[in-house]
């Protein structure tokens, strides 16, 4: 029926679908998408009826798994800026980008695969964070941290460059580390 309310889901049923997505990004991000389903509902304790009950695909379950990590990102993000000072949230969010940002290409690509447009899936999540991104950026410009010249698209270029700059790495914390001090190095004024 088209207009009629969604009815909220039971308790139980809630906890279920939290506990699915819980996992599914633990083992997605850890392990690849190629996990199977089965597995994750395994891990998560429950039949993998419940988890084709929610997510009626793979795909649907990747897709809530990134819009998952969005939200997540973003309300980061919004607690990084109320809590610190321009320039440190700026840099703070920075680094919460990168390392959140760990496997999303394989994302991107199994929901490519299946014809799912991640983009547009996520096109909401994505405009909250590009927002609040915009006003991190303002505020460390504001405070001389970060070259005045420096608009969002670059900035969002910038991630997306050290992002895969950091999945070459690995896992070697100095090396990251390097990474990120020559990128904050060149955001600040000369």
């Amino acid at each position: 029926m088209s207009g009629a309310k969604e009815r909220p889901l039971r308790a139980d049923a809630a906890r279920n679908r939290a506990r699915l997505l819980e996992v599914a990004t633990e083992v997605f991000t850890t392990r690849g998408v190629g996990v199977p389903t089965e597995e994750i509902a395994r891990a998560a304790g429950v039949g993998v009826g419940t988890l084709f009950r929610h997510f009626p695909t793979k795909e649907t379950l990747l897709g809530a798994v990134m819009v998952r990590r969005l939200e997540t990102i973003a309300a980061q993000t919004a607690q990084l800026a109320a809590e610190l000072e321009p320039a440190d949230a700026f840099c703070a969010c920075f680094r919460l980008v990168i390392e959140q940002s760990a496997g999303k290409n394989e994302f991107v690509q199994a929901l490519a695969a299946a014809d799912v447009d991640a983009h547009a899936a996520l096109r909401e999540s994505s405009e909250v964070i590009q927002a609040q991104l915009a006003k991190l950026l303002d505020g460390a410009q504001r405070a001389g941290a970060v070259r005045p010249e420096l608009g969002l698209p670059e900035l969002i270029a910038l991630l997306a460059g050290t992002g895969t700059a950091m999945e070459h790495l690995g896992a070697d914390p100095a090396a990251r580390q390097r990474i990120f001090d020559v990128v904050f190095d060149g955001l600040r004024p000369h």
